[in-house]
């Protein structure tokens, strides 16, 4: 019994076409992530490819910053495909991408798009210049461009000229509210100096990433009154672990809700050792709890209390939770809609049988004091009460048997 989905309005922006997937127009937002192997390293990026494509991720970014980097491109496209993994692929270039994709026309043309920093392209006449010769690579070969402003490598140059310009009126604006602008101005005029150069309207999409919440949100509000462009959301060097998810949340759920963002990516540093996949789940949950896209069934639980006489449905959630992700590279295919589906594992009778009914499925456990035994409901309805040592098994079988009924044409 899934409440209904709430209805946003996006801001109107073109559509950018990246290999085979849709950037802003009335696609929806996309997952994107990048990888931190060595892309000279091969069989390790595609590796890490090919589980963050897993993960959901529908664009990859990767670093292109040497020779042997830019050469391992088509070697990695190459060995992905025979995997059946097609997810498209983005060069990440910053102070010598010009040479690059001038002595490396494979992975030029390799490449679904290519990631420009106007910040580090160059000085004076060589930032023209070599600016100049990426797009016209780009437009050689029909890719679009993402034209990716970041605060701690702004063009100087602009920076000091806005800086100086504000310091000579009689009410000067504030130094952020400066740099604000300077961030905005980076991108729109990079854009302009593009399309000039030949690159299509339909072929840039923007970004200005700040690592300050608050800056984030004001300089995409600026941009996205002054561009039709797509934009690319990001709190750029977010951090590690809650810190890092619930800056990123604070920052694009208040971008998102009011219809700003095309595309986004959750910029966590992962623990020592730990997956690079987590900032694809990062990116899709925030989408889902807002109600903008579902991409896995989601669970609903409680937090327990001292009415939860032990912790057994913390472990029955995080084990259907578990499940529901692992089965999804499977589901995603057969069971079209799957990822709408709501479980819910509840501890007592309190908010229990509620919640349970308000889920498609859900199992409401004993809590202190309370008999025994596990109702399930099913649609709302009561249908059978476990109880034993195989709650956790049956009521997981009880969801992929709802699963495959529900989805797979038996309904």
């Amino acid at each position: 019994m899934s409440r209904p989905p709430f209805k946003f309005s996006r801001r109107n922006s073109i559509a950018v076409r990246i290999g085979s997937i849709a950037v802003g127009g009335d696609a929806p937002v996309v997952v994107q992530s990048m990888t931190n192997t060595d892309t000279a390293d091969v069989a390790a990026t595609v590796k890490q490819v090919a589980e963050l494509a897993e993960a959901g991720s529908e664009l990859v970014r990767i670093t292109v910053n040497t020779d042997e980097a830019a050469a391992a491109v088509p070697l990695i496209r190459e060995r992905l495909a025979s995997q059946g993994v097609n997810v498209p692929l983005i060069g990440d270039f910053h102070f010598n991408g010009h040479r690059l994709l001038a002595r490396h026309p494979a992975c030029a043309e390799t490449l679904d798009k290519y990631r420009i920093n106007p910040g580090n392209v160059g000085r004076g006449r060589k930032k023209d210049e070599q600016f100049a010769t990426i797009v016209e690579t780009a437009c050689r070969h029909d890719k679009p461009v993402r034209i990716g402003v970041n605060w701690g490598s702004l063009d100087q140059e602009l920076a000091a000229r806005l800086m100086d310009d504000n310091a000579r009126l009689p009410h000067p604006q504030p130094a952020a509210e400066v740099m604000h602008e300077a961030m905005m101005l980076s991108a729109l005029e990079s854009a302009r100096r593009a399309e000039e150069i030949g690159l299509g309207h339909d072929r840039i999409v923007l970004s200005v990433k700040m690592s300050g919440v608050q800056d984030l949100i004001a300089v995409y509000r600026k941009l996205a009154a002054r561009c039709d462009y797509p934009l690319h959301l990001g709190l750029t060097e977010a951090g590690m672990g809650s810190k890092g998810i619930v800056a990123s949340t604070a920052a694009l759920a208040v971008l998102l809700q009011e219809g700003i963002g095309d595309t986004i990516r959750i910029s966590l540093t992962p623990e020592p050792g730990g997956s690079r996949t987590q900032e694809v789940i990062v990116a899709q949950e925030i989408l889902q709890a807002m109600g903008i896209r579902s991409f896995a069934p989601a669970v609903v639980a409680c937090p327990g209390c001292g009415r939860t006489s032990s912790d057994y449905f913390q472990h029955l959630a995080q084990r259907i939770q578990g499940y529901l992700r692992e089965q999804m590279p499977v589901w995603r295919d057969r069971y079209p809609g799957v990822e709408n589906l709501t479980v819910a594992v509840m501890g007592c009778v309190v908010n229990g049988p509620g919640e349970s009914k308000q889920a498609h499925i859900g199992i409401s456990l004993p809590g202190t004091g309370e008999t025994p035994v596990a109702p399930v409901y099913v649609d709302g309805e009561k249908t059978v009460t476990l109880k034993g040592e195989q709650i956790a098994a049956e009521f997981q079988q009880l969801v992929a048997d709802y699963v495959i009924r529900r989805y797979g044409g038996g309904v």
